[in-house]
């Protein structure tokens, strides 16, 4: 086992980034200190990154790491930071690493040892979640699926009969297939989706899939969708009261939801009642 201090020594360091996911605003201080401090600023890509650093005025130089060269980037920057530099991971927006270049570069630091800190921020996937109104945890995020409909379909279908909330990212030009294709899939779920997050023109549709489809979605800026869980799973054993009382909590009274549960064991609902009202 290694333990890593991260604080309690001055020593080089991989800073993991996050920026903002379109409010400049949302920067941290701490993000513009390290950024300020480090001796190279890693960046997706250099041009996006470098209106961020210009707004900030930030002068510390940058060097484009992304999907394409992150290979053959690795034992350079690795050397850098072996040499006694810090460097600062970031992506074009939001939080390295989720759905962005990364995680060999982390992965390569911790087993040479490297320090590696995480500079929280702004996240796209925490933004769509907190604003959509369908339950936060437990939750999976996914990010984008498969362009390839059968590949997609199959990506979706492992998380059919799942209760946690699903998260996923989407072009704008993209997103009415994507929809049908999650309703053809997992049902007419609850969902939350959300474009353009924290800019002037942020837009959230929150609904049924079948009620948010009947509507002209803008093709502008990408979307992060929240995808209610399957409700009709219930981690209880298939415990006949817990059936019970989670169907009641749903909306029904007791006759509906002794129904359900019944529906649910297989059984006659007058064994139902039995249970439930011995143990209540």
């Amino acid at each position: 086992m290694k333990t890593q201090v991260s604080f309690t020594v001055n020593q080089p360091t991989l800073y993991i980034v996050s920026t903002p996911i379109g409010n400049l605003s949302d920067m941290t201080f701490r993000a513009v200190s390290i950024l300020e401090s480090v001796n190279l600023i890693l960046a997706e890509d250099t041009r996006v990154t470098g209106i961020l650093l210009k707004h900030y005025n930030i002068k510390t130089p940058m060097l484009s790491y992304q999907k394409f060269n992150e290979q053959e980037r690795l034992i350079e920057i690795i050397d850098k930071l072996k040499q006694g530099e810090s460097v600062a991971l970031v992506s074009d927006a939001g939080t390295p690493l989720v759905n962005d270049p990364g995680f060999l570069l982390v992965k390569s630091a911790v087993l040479a040892n490297i320090n590696v800190v995480s500079i929280p921020g702004a996240s796209a996937v925490l933004a769509g979640l907190a604003s959509s109104g369908i339950n936060p945890q437990p939750f999976t995020f996914i990010g984008f699926l498969p362009r390839k409909q059968k590949e997609a379909s199959n990506v979706l279908k492992d998380y059919e009969n799942r209760k946690e909330t699903l998260i996923i990212y989407e072009s704008p030009l993209r997103i009415k297939m994507t929809l049908e294709l999650i309703l053809s899939i997992l049902g007419n779920r609850n969902l939350s989706i959300g474009r353009e997050l924290t800019k002037m023109f942020e837009t959230i549709y929150r609904g049924d899939i079948n009620s948010i489809l009947e509507h002209e979605l803008d093709t502008r800026g990408e979307y992060v969708i929240i995808v209610e869980g399957d409700l009709t799973i219930i981690e209880t054993s298939k415990d006949p009261v817990e059936l019970v009382d989670y169907y009641i909590s749903q909306g029904n009274d007791e006759k509906e939801a002794l129904k359900l549960a019944a529906k649910d064991l297989k059984v006659h609902k007058s064994e139902i009642y039995k249970l439930y009202k011995i143990k209540k």
